[in-house]
């Protein structure tokens, strides 16, 4: 009696073969198609959320009647670099979703292959052939609103109500430039936004710098967190351009330059009292501008030495020799291992209304109100070894220079030095004995290191275990001795832990701590220095001296349950 009606029936195509396959009753199919004529919906969708129909029943006859495969979403697993070819608009709009591409082919699940206009205007959009793959309705709509969560750009973990992101007050570096962008170059809102909450995002996951990425056929945006990058977000590869003008132009830089790295600076006000900078560089790649903000929190230089993750007799050897009123004192490490905050911590100590203190750096990270900080400018003559000229002439108690980076620089230092004034500098070296004998290399007479130099400090900076869900595990006695521990502390017991991970953490870690090889250049050092000996030489005498190495700071964390094994294998050099 089905296939007799059906036969007699005027209708055509799906709804034709819904009736003749027993899913819909012809007279609730009638009324269907009128309201989706009025509504302006699909058949499909209508059916669907009206319960007119099983929704695996109608997909079966869509595909049986338009030749198309039929897939079910809950056996698949979707890539979401193959979602993002596709704007979010067009995905909302037509309630689609991307699943695979093949070539220059890209399947995409319709609960519907009648609508040829969302067809169009993906292939449009991607400049690809896109093929239809019918999918059931009702899972189509859970898959399509959670792949927008997955690549939502604009960070759901981040709450906008916390700042009014349109009008977030941001100003450049140099108060004094003007700005002579047009409106026009910049007023795309959704841009603004969009950077905006990257970058207020970042200071809530207490993130250290901020990678902005263009490739050839993705862009990415990662942060580094506690010390490692992490993706946070990939969106479409045509904001590339947008971004990096958008942050230009925060920076004061220039947009119209593309081919040169520039360097600038962002002040974001959070609120009254506090400030966020960031330092911004740019730099150009084969498919855009790669820019990358560094996060200067004022904060972290109050933060007091307690916190720096000094062992208590280390601690003691760095402030003894802040209270000396001449010599110098070295911080040595890489990039981003903290050298500028163990400086400025100790700048923090001695500031005080008697004392003359002036530094000069490229460019100053953190503001210090009561200190003279200069930017040095090279393209102006200004370098460190000016500044430091000037210093001299501007009766200073304490000099800080960001880095000595050449032999002019390290001779005025070391005269500084003296003369009667406390100089605190970086350099680039592994550890503290080779910091005594890259200053040789550079051409400084060894008897002036041995008169000079007070203190090196050699650190880095590892992760600490999220003391929520850090646990213990077993390690065979063998394998902690070959780490480095001694057989007294492997028989007295050491508990070591690892990193799980919860909500409360990252991968298991939440935040970071110093380790730190702390070297007073004793009597006996300074000979070693002055008969032209070598840093192994150096090494050994502190390990007489009962100065510990990074490895064995590093392992006093592992055994404190501060920190994992693994994290201190990652770190430092056995």
């Amino acid at each position: 009696m089905v296939a007799t009606a059906a036969s007699q029936s005027p209708l055509t195509g799906l709804p034709r073969r819904l009736i003749q396959d027993g899913v819909v009753a012809e007279e609730g199919l009638t009324e269907a198609l009128e309201a989706t004529k009025k509504e302006g919906t699909s058949l499909v969708e209508y059916l669907v959320s009206n319960e007119m129909g099983d929704p695996q029943q109608i997909a079966i006859a869509a595909a049986l009647e338009f030749g198309v495969p039929l897939l079910d979403l809950d056996a698949i697993e979707l890539d979401l670099d193959v979602v993002r070819l596709v704007s979010e608009k067009l995905l909302s709009r037509y309630n689609v979703l991307p699943l695979m591409q093949r070539g220059k082919r890209l399947y995409v699940g319709v609960s519907d292959p009648t609508n040829l206009q969302a067809l169009d205007d993906i292939g449009f959009q991607t400049s690809l052939r896109v093929e239809p793959i019918v999918v059931e309705q009702n899972k189509l709509d859970g898959h399509v609103n959670r792949a927008l969560e997955a690549v939502d750009t604009s960070m759901s973990s981040f709450e906008e109500d916390d700042f009014d992101l349109e009008n977030l007050e941001v100003s450049g570096g140099d108060d004094d430039l003007e700005d002579d962008v047009s409106s026009s170059e910049i007023d795309d809102a959704p841009v603004v936004r969009f950077v905006n909450k990257v970058m207020l995002d970042s200071i809530k996951r207490n993130a250290s710098d901020i990678h902005f990425e263009p490739y050839e056929k993705f862009y990415r945006i990662r942060l580094r967190q506690d010390g490692v990058l992490t993706e946070i977000a990939k969106p479409p590869a045509v904001l590339a351009a947008k971004v990096a003008a958008r942050l230009k132009v925060m920076a004061r830089l220039d947009i119209a330059e593309r081919r040169i790295p520039q360097d600038g600076r962002i002040k974001m006000k959070l609120s009254k009292n506090r400030a966020i900078d960031f330092r911004v560089n740019t730099c150009p790649t084969l498919f855009g501008e790669k820019v990358v903000c560094r996060l200067l929190d004022p904060t972290s230089a109050s933060i007091g030495i307690d916190a720096l993750g000094y062992e208590e007799d280390q601690q003691e050897l760095y402030v003894e020799q802040l209270k000396k009123p001449y010599g110098m004192i070295l911080v040595t490490g890489p990039t981003g291992s903290g050298k500028t905050v163990s400086l400025y911590t100790g700048l923090n100590i001695l500031n005080t209304a008697d004392r003359n203190i002036s530094t000069a750096e490229d460019p100053a990270e953190i503001n210090m109100p009561g200190v003279n900080q200069v930017n040095v400018n090279p393209k102006v003559g200004l370098t460190f070894a000016s500044a430091l000229r000037a210093f001299l002439r501007q009766d200073p108690d304490i000099i800080m220079v960001g880095e000595i980076r050449d032999i002019e620089t390290a001779e005025i230092a070391i005269k500084a030095a003296q003369t009667g004034h406390l100089v605190l500098s970086t350099l680039h070296t592994n550890d503290a004995p080779k910091t005594l004998t890259r200053m040789v290399d550079m051409g400084i007479k060894p008897y002036a290191i041995a008169s000079t130099v007070s203190l090196i400090i050699a650190q880095r900076l590892a992760r600490r275990l999220c003391s929520n869900c850090k646990q213990p595990i077993d390690v065979p006695k063998e394998a902690l001795i070959k780490e480095g521990f001694s057989e007294k502390d492997v028989e007295e017991g050491i508990t070591v832990y690892s990193a799980e991970g919860c909500k409360q953490c990252t991968n298991g870690y939440k935040g970071r701590l110093g380790i730190f090889q702390v070297l007073p250049v004793s009597d006996a050092i300074g000979r070693i220095i002055m008969e032209g000996g070598n840093s192994l030489q150096i090494a050994d005498q502190a390990v007489e001296e009962g100065i510990p190495d990074l490895r064995e700071s590093g392992l006093k964390k592992v055994k404190d349950g501060l920190t994992s094994l693994e994290e201190i294998n990652r770190v430092t050099i056995d």
